[in-house]
């Protein structure tokens, strides 16, 4: 992790869950990294517990379902921070819904955030990347375990195929980015412990402790792993699952 000392990390989503946990442990390893979020009060609160680090930990504002906040947030790091190395998409949301019964309002709202959004930060995360000529870099999308199987919880309902969208993606984006120094990853980590989680009926906090379950450090672990190897080594896709696990 040597090499990424000093060098400039955005992270989506970094107000809670993942998003943070991957935030925090890059500023730990020595990156300067920017957090965006619409909470950036969150961010605040997280650099502020890290002490020696907190510097290296910057709140930017950003709201990933409209194309010109994302666009000036790339824009503060760039002019604020220098050229961005590492772009993590952890940003994403989920609404309790279904496919029979569920509203379009609704199922928009987790393309835009978990589709759409990505793919904009993931533009301008790159543009950035080419202009600059960075010669190390990687994009890490957190994509989740029900891209590839879907287990049955009541309210999923567009979910699992906002997440498998992920995945043509970045199969998509190696193929645009073929002769770069770019990197693309999916880290598909099974059920995580998150506000996110919680946010389904289904998964009450008496039901997940008596389920087995990742925390978000163990995905930002993943996340460190990923950057650990050397340029030549492509990590394609890394799935992390609970032991126990029966998805």
């Amino acid at each position: 992790m040597e090499r990424w000392n000093g060098k400039v990390a955005v992270v989506t989503g970094a107000s809670a869950g993942i998003g943070a946990a991957i935030a925090r442990n890059l500023v730990k390893q020595g990156m300067i990294v920017a957090g965006f979020a619409r909470r950036v009060e969150k961010i605040k609160e997280i650099a502020d517990c890290l002490k020696d680090f907190s510097d290296k930990l910057h709140a930017v504002e950003c709201d990933v379902t409209k194309e010109e906040s994302i666009t000036v947030a790339f824009a503060w790091v760039k002019d604020n921070l220098g050229p961005i190395s590492v772009l993590v998409n952890s940003a994403g949301i989920t609404k309790e819904s279904s496919l029979i019964d569920g509203t379009l309002e609704d199922w928009r709202s987790v393309f835009d955030v978990n589709v759409l959004g990505l793919c904009l930060c993931t533009r301008e995360a790159v543009r950035m990347m080419r202009e600059t000529a960075v010669e190390d870099a990687i994009v890490i999308h957190v994509n989740s375990l029900v891209a590839e199987r879907v287990p049955f919880v009541p309210g999923f309902s567009v979910y699992p195929a906002s997440k498998r969208a992920i995945t043509g993606l970045a199969m998509t984006l190696r193929h645009e980015l073929a002769g770069t120094h770019i990197r693309v990853t999916n880290i598909s980590p099974g059920l995580v412990a998150t506000e996110f989680m919680a946010s389904y009926s289904v998964f009450s906090p008496e039901a997940m402790a008596a389920m087995p379950v990742l925390n978000p450090d163990d995905v930002a672990a993943a996340a460190i792993y990923v950057l650990s190897n050397p340029p030549h080594v492509l990590i394609q896709d890394v799935v992390l699952r609970p032991l126990g696990e029966s998805w």
